[in-house]
């Protein structure tokens, strides 16, 4: 077994927690005493298809125990429907116009150098804190400045015995490793990898293999997640761990016995795969990320057969990292950390699969932007969801609350520890995401408990200031009392012309306060 890198990290890891209990004057030697605990599980391209949130069809019974000591937020929305933006909002509780990160390719610390993330905030305020895995997509090294002690990558992990790091961080064929092989051979670069592995036919959207959890890189997360666990639990400071896991992300790679558990041929595609009546063009995007898998189509819709295939291995994908969770949350269980931890799951953004003819995420509508969002906080609501609308901005001052430390001003969420206390409590009233086509188009869209107004702005985002007269470029209105599948835009109806009124001006005002302030910092 492959050992060194994980026992002189776990060395590492004690060490740290050694000087850091002997550094203060007078060291705690009682959880009880401390602060709460913070358990930061957040899952890639996890759309709300779980148990807990009344999905009939997908396995999850781990994440529906969690949420069974805890509450569902049953209307919980990302920022942006993309990895990056919506990560980065959730890290720092500003949204994608005030951090500037609007793509996969922005680090957050050269538009806000200053910027205090989660993380960092509970480190200064005495707090261990380590990351593993996926998390902070969109800044470098995901930040050393959050962490206490440092991150790990990836290709840092212990795997599996007889196992590597995935070919390309994604696969266990032995085909498509040998392919890796050669083109590092070739010298080639990490854009003519991806296009020589598309050109053998090696870089499918899906794999099944009869392997080990942890040959893959979330069972790998979680091995060494419940390994950090141990060692933080013996410490005397309290501590935020955040554990980021890759599936249900593309490609849909998830041990055979996960496969196993569902039948393709009783896999229902979605019924509604048109475009909605009366939306504009900029809703729509032509899913150009499942393209890039070998196996997709080029051009044209995805065949129904396909459809099938790959909404079982999503499914397959979301049951694999569900029996992570588990793997974690038995640990904090058997070390006796529950009571004294506050739970947080999160899925960075929903997914399309197949809904209006779109495939993965990048939009406005209701199947990218709704995610999960579950809390366990001890001595809070148990097995409870509600109603309550929530963004990502709001995670980071409800986890201030809940800690007993004071909120940072600067955080454009809201606290929703009301709601923890009495889940029928509405904290707020609305959620807001957005999405831009190209550099001078910005669509923004505010989802309330029935509607979903979403405008499409011209302007020069890049910019300070753009929202005061916005320059309108289409606009969509849904129902989903009515219209659940949002098979028709009421924007232009006569009939919801004061509706429509009213949301864009309660809009406005936001994106226009968001602006003023763009222009002073």
């Amino acid at each position: 077994m492959k050992t060194t890198i994980k026992h002189t990290y776990l060395a590492l890891l004690a060490l740290a927690l050694s000087t850091s209990a002997c550094a203060g004057p007078a060291k705690k030697h009682k959880k009880e005493a401390q602060k709460l605990n913070i358990l930061f599980l957040n899952i890639d391209d996890l759309k709300p298809v779980l148990g807990c949130y009344g999905d009939p069809n997908v396995k999850t019974p781990h994440i529906d125990q969690l949420a069974s000591a805890g509450v569902t937020f049953s209307n919980a929305y990302c920022q942006q429907a993309v990895c990056a933006p919506s990560r980065i909002s959730i890290f720092t509780g500003l949204r994608p116009d005030r951090t500037r990160v609007w793509d996969l390719k922005t680090d957050m610390r050269d538009m806000n150098p200053d910027v205090v993330t989660l993380p960092q905030y509970f480190k200064n305020n005495g707090y261990e804190t380590v990351g593993l895995g996926k998390l902070m997509h969109g800044a470098k090294d995901d930040d050393p400045l959050s962490w206490s002690i440092p991150y790990r990558h990836d290709r840092e992990l212990t795997y599996a015995d007889g196992y590597t790091y995935p070919a390309n961080g994604k696969y266990q064929n032995p085909a498509i490793h040998a392919a890796m092989k050669e083109a590092k051979n070739r010298k080639l670069n990490w854009l003519e990898t991806n296009r020589y592995l598309k050109s053998m036919g090696l870089s499918p959207a899906i794999e099944c293999m009869d392997i080990p959890d942890d040959a893959y890189e979330d069972g790998a997360v979680a091995e060494a997640g419940m390994q950090v666990m141990d060692q933080l639990g013996k410490g005397d400071k309290p501590f935020f761990l955040a554990l980021g896991f890759h599936k249900p992300h593309l490609p849909f790679a998830a041990p055979k016995k996960y496969w196993d558990l569902y039948d393709r041929n009783k896999i229902e595609v979605h019924p509604f795969q048109e475009e909605a009546a009366h939306s504009p063009k900029h809703a729509y995007h032509t899913w150009g990320e499942l393209r890039n898998y070998s196996d997709a189509p080029q051009t044209g819709p995805v065949l129904d057969a396909q459809q099938q295939e790959l909404i079982h291995g999503y499914w397959a994908s979301v049951s694999f990292v569900d029996a992570q969770i588990g793997k974690v949350m038995a640990k904090l269980d058997a070390l006796g950390l529950r009571k004294n931890t506050i739970v947080v799951l999160w899925g960075d953004h929903g997914w399309h699969l197949g809904d209006h003819g779109i495939w993965c995420k990048h939009s406005n509508f209701e199947q990218a932007t709704k995610v999960p969002l579950i809390i366990s906080a001890p001595g809070y609501a148990q097995d409870q969801h509600t109603p309550s609308m929530a963004e990502f901005v709001d995670v980071f001052p409800t986890l201030c609350e809940l800690s007993g430390l004071a909120t940072p001003k600067i955080l454009e969420g809201t606290s929703q520890v009301a709601a923890l206390k009495h889940p029928a409590t509405i904290v707020k009233d609305y959620a807001i995401s957005q999405f831009p086509r190209g550099k001078n188009i910005m669509g923004y869209t505010m989802r309330t408990n029935r509607y979903r107004l979403t405008v499409w702005l011209k302007g020069k985002f890049h910019e300070k200031a753009v929202h005061v007269n916005p320059q309108l470029d289409g606009i969509e209105l849904y129902d989903y009392q009515e219209d659940p599948m949002e098979t028709k835009s009421l924007a232009h109806d006569p009939a919801h012309a004061e509706l429509v009124e009213t949301l864009k001006s309660k809009l406005f005002n936001l994106l226009n306060s968001q602006a003023e302030y763009r222009s002073k910092n």
